[in-house]
């Protein structure tokens, strides 16, 4: 029983530490925004087999 309840401890150890990555990333990575250009063939648009 002790290395089932060590064994649940160092998991939810893992998950806080986890948790805290996470909540770091949030708190501390900006977003850079950009424009995005996707280019669609006019085949797939007017050639539409069906």
């Amino acid at each position: 029983m002790p290395s089932l309840i060590r064994f649940l401890v160092v998991l939810l150890f893992l998950g806080i530490l986890v948790l805290a990555g996470m909540l770091a990333v949030v708190a501390l990575v900006e977003p850079r925004e950009k424009d995005v250009t996707v280019r669609v063939p006019t085949q797939t648009i007017f050639n539409q087999s069906t």
